[in-house]
């Protein structure tokens, strides 16, 4: 377990995607898919409130060219990210599709081993439905947006992903490995923001004692000429 933290410090991320049964022809034929991702639809990464009560939210999203370049060679399918492999991209049992219209598709055949297709009927009957897929980013753009409401909403989008490394079934809804990670990632773009607001602050608070310096200088001033 403790080799999953270590990846996530190297840059490997995690999120979280659904999966779902294919039948192919009314047949079973141990097919799963899901998208690992969709282009250009931001979802909500993380949300942090101060101890003042001001709130940044920080939302994520593909950028539809991000997968261009990123190395898929023998992407593996796992259960939590470790243990046993179910499907890989060598033998032919996982494809990874880079849809142009709609994201970074996956169909796993999980028919080739007993655990795979245990795995199989624990998905079609509804006990696992998320999945989780770990990848690395070359590249990506920070940008403050509009908030819905009160706060600030920072909006990240990946634009160069630099490789995929698994998908893996997950036993948890929200998964930790994809909590840590997007915390991880989150945890910089809050300090970041904080310090910029203690900044803003200083440097409002230096123009409010400019300007009562001046006030001070302009009574003093006038006092002088009155007394003439």
């Amino acid at each position: 377990m403790d080799k999953i933290p270590q990846k996530i410090e190297n840059g490997r991320e995690y999120r979280d995607l659904q999966i779902e049964v294919k039948e192919i022809d009314g047949e079973n034929e141990y097919r799963v898919e899901g998208y690992a991702s969709t282009y250009d639809e931001p979802y909500t990464l993380y949300t942090y409130k101060g101890e003042d009560g001001y709130q940044v939210e920080v939302r994520e999203q593909v950028d539809r060219h991000a997968f261009d370049n990123a190395d898929m060679t023998d992407v593996i399918m796992q259960y939590d990210h470790k243990g046993r492999v179910f499907a890989r991209m060598a033998n032919g049992t996982l494809k990874l599709n880079k849809d142009a219209e709609r994201g970074l598709y996956i169909d796993a055949y999980l028919g080739g081993t007993e655990i795979g297709r245990q795995l199989y009927e624990e998905i079609k009957g509804g006990y696992t439905s998320k999945m989780s897929f770990g990848f690395t980013v070359n590249d990506d753009r920070l940008e403050q947006v509009k908030a819905d409401k009160g706060g600030e909403v920072w909006l990240r989008t990946i634009t160069d992903v630099s490789k995929v490394y698994d998908v893996s079934a997950v036993s948890l809804p929200a998964n930790d490995y994809t909590s840590i990670s997007a915390r991880k990632f989150c945890d910089g773009v809050i300090a970041d923001v904080e310090a910029e607001r203690l900044k803003q602050a200083q440097a409002e608070a230096e123009r409010l004692l400019h300007e009562e310096r001046v006030k001070a200088i302009e009574l003093r001033i006038q006092a002088l000429k009155g007394g003439k």
